[in-house]
């Protein structure tokens, strides 16, 4: 998102870098470059001269005076101005949902056609559900789009909520007090209501809506808002708006824009703090958002935060223990070890995934490896592990020359892939025994060089 803004922040901070303090100059040198990279963005211009002016004053003033990196300064004032733009500046309960009525709490979808609205209630349910430990019931009240309650039924039995359901035949208001009836009587923490959306904002949509608002007036009203719209999505906020009550914003299609002004420009617009963020396809694409670290993100600083929940949720705690304690008892680290290591290792998005997570310096740093390359290259590994024999996983050293024609054969690779394969194996076990002994800063040294794609 924004990575526009973020190569012509780094450089500005790079020309500054002789300047012995911010001056009017400098700063509006740097201030055209934050303005040119909004535009580009698609952020609404009300909500560029805003936050410039914003940017100005707080550049100009005590704040960063006494600084002796001015660049620096600047891409900091610049960062807790753009946290602010995207809702920090309204504290930190802002963008959490809230819970405080009778239960079922109720949650209405609101957008448009094609947004991502009916999935974004599956992600919905699956975060409440894994995150929030709530009881979840979702309903389609959409009774025009063919097959939208059939969507919803999949997506909700994969993440193993409840579903309630309607016919293209009911009508929405009393699909909903159903469906409330329902979750009361059954005991659900939470009842999410998948409304219908058009390819244009039209009266009798914006009715039909407001008559099921009315109906089971619900603690959360979400908007959902493809990031990809880009001014277009700013007159879709004004409407429903207008029209609702809404407590926020969920944007969808995060990862597939570059630009992503609509984050800025629909929070500008409503005044309407972003809740959560659409990061991928798969169900468990749906991240709160925080503004604060989503503007580290885009000014290069990294989101470590975000890094470390990817590899707790990622990583199997008992199994990993489990191996701890195997090495420190004197174990062997053998072949199904290092699967599972290379397993962990996709669970957590796999290298591309980590590193966009990662500060601008690290990600420059690994800018040679092609990540890509380096995740089919773990695939194929996990694939000559799995053409081994239990015996070969359990004693590498018994993968002679006629063994591992076999393994490549069996895993599709040359023969080539499996020795340099048992090659990075030995390097990993080494590291092992390394930790066993303490060593963790030589295990640390020794991991240059070990990945596939990382030189």
């Amino acid at each position: 998102m924004l990575d526009n803004l973020t190569q012509r922040l780094a450089k500005v901070v790079k020309t500054m870098r002789g300047e012995a303090r911010l001056t009017e100059a400098n700063t509006a040198e740097m201030l055209r470059e934050v303005r040119l990279a909004l535009l580009e963005a698609d952020v609404a211009l009300p909500a560029v001269r805003e936050f410039i002016a914003k940017v100005k004053e707080k550049a100009l003033g005590e704040e960063v005076i006494a600084s002796l990196s001015p660049g620096q300064a600047l891409v900091g004032v610049v960062q807790r101005e753009l946290a602010a733009l995207m809702g920090a500046d309204l504290g930190a309960d802002a963008t959490q949902l809230s819970f405080a009525q009778q239960p079922p709490a109720i949650i209405l979808m609101a957008g448009l056609q094609g947004v991502g609205k009916t999935t974004t209630t599956g992600k919905l349910a699956k975060y409440l559900k894994e995150q929030k430990k709530k009881k979840v019931l979702t309903v389609s009240a959409d009774v025009y789009r063919p097959a939208a309650i059939a969507q919803l039924e999949s997506v909700t039995k994969q993440v193993g909520a409840d579903f309630f359901p309607s016919t293209s035949t009911d009508k929405p208001v009393d699909i909903a007090l159903a469906a409330l009836d329902w979750a009361k009587k059954h005991y659900h923490d939470v009842l999410i209501i998948d409304t219908a959306g058009r390819l244009g904002i039209d009266e009798a949509m914006m009715q039909e809506i407001a008559a099921v608002h009315g109906a089971v007036k619900p603690i959360e009203t979400l908007f959902v808002v493809d990031a990809m719209l880009g001014q277009d999505a700013i007159n879709t906020a004004k409407a429903f708006n207008d029209a609702l009550p809404l407590t926020g914003i969920v944007l969808t299609k995060l990862d597939g824009d570059s630009r992503g002004g609509a984050a800025l420009s629909v929070r500008h617009v409503t005044g309407k703090p972003i809740k959560f963020a659409g990061v991928s396809e798969k169900l468990d694409g749906l991240e709160a958002f925080d503004p604060t670290r989503m503007a580290s993100r885009v000014l290069g600083m990294g989101d470590i935060l975000a890094l470390v929940e990817e590899a707790r949720k990622g990583v199997d705690e008992k199994a990993a223990a489990d191996m701890a304690n195997k090495i420190k008892a004197g174990g062997r680290f053998d072949m199904n070890d290092f699967k599972a290591q290379l397993t962990q290792m996709k669970k957590m998005g796999g290298m591309s995934g980590l590193l966009d997570k990662l500060p601008a310096q690290f990600q420059q740093a690994a800018a040679g490896a092609n990540m890509d390359q380096a995740e089919k290259q773990v695939r194929r590994m996990v694939g000559i592990i799995d053409s081994m024999t239990p015996q070969e996983r359990a004693k590498p050293e018994l993968i002679k020359a006629n063994r591992k024609r076999r393994i490549a054969a069996g895993a599709g690779v040359q023969v080539q892939e499996v020795n340099r394969m048992l090659t990075q194996y030995d390097q990993m076990q080494t590291m092992m025994k390394k930790l066993k002994g303490g060593g963790l800063m030589k295990m640390m040294r020794g991991m240059k060089g070990m990945m596939p794609g990382m030189r």
